[in-house]
């Protein structure tokens, strides 16, 4: 007898006999079920996905290449002037809203994250101040933290550029975020000046 004829027979015995075979013609649980669209259940759970992703499911804490801790953060989308960056760098524009990342867990940092830059952005803030502290060592937890917002910052269809702040401000501990314009902000200034020019 082969080995599953044999466990074919030891779980019928088991069983006691209530195991029947299906039969061909209807080799399905249940055929005579009509499917009628998903449950409650699974509706939650597809929501819960989809938040998920929307929330900080993009951003993964998979791998990251650390950054040195005395080198500074740079980022900037094509079409952002020098200029703009250079003004973020030094402090030129206020801290409209600040998030303080010191002494959290990874995890934690990446689900405060995408509501912060969302939030700013739905109320058309343009320059954030995100607080994370750096560590002396390559990977220390304030180093690593660093690593993964360099990782994570340009995933933000929002954000056009980030630079490490100066020591006033933090200094390689802090790091300045420029957010795009969101569209109604953009329809305000085009408004304006076309009342300046009559």
């Amino acid at each position: 007898m082969s080995q599953s004829a044999r466990d074919d027979l030891d779980f019928r015995t088991l069983m006691g006999g209530e195991v029947r075979p299906l039969s061909r013609a209807r080799n399905r649980a249940d055929p005579g079920r009509t499917r009628h669209g998903p449950s409650e259940a699974q509706l939650a759970r597809r929501e819960s996905a989809s938040a998920e992703v929307e929330g900080h499911g993009f951003l993964s804490d998979d791998f990251v290449d650390l950054v040195p801790p005395f080198d500074p953060l740079v980022f900037r989308r094509d079409g952002i002037q020098q200029g703009v960056v250079d003004r973020l760098r030094h402090g030129g524009y206020d801290a409209q809203a600040r998030l303080h990342l010191l002494r959290r867990p990874l995890e934690e940092c990446r689900r405060a994250l995408p509501p912060f830059i969302r939030e700013a952005y739905a109320h058309d803030l343009r320059s954030l101040l995100i607080v994370h502290g750096r560590g002396q060592a390559i990977d220390s937890p304030p180093n690593v933290l660093r690593s993964y917002l360099a990782k994570w910052l340009p995933r933000f269809e929002e954000v056009q550029a980030f630079v490490s702040a100066q020591p006033s401000d933090g200094g390689l501990g802090a790091t300045w975020v420029m957010l795009r314009k969101s569209e109604r902000a953009r329809a305000a200034n085009r408004e304006r000046q076309q009342k300046r020019r009559g």
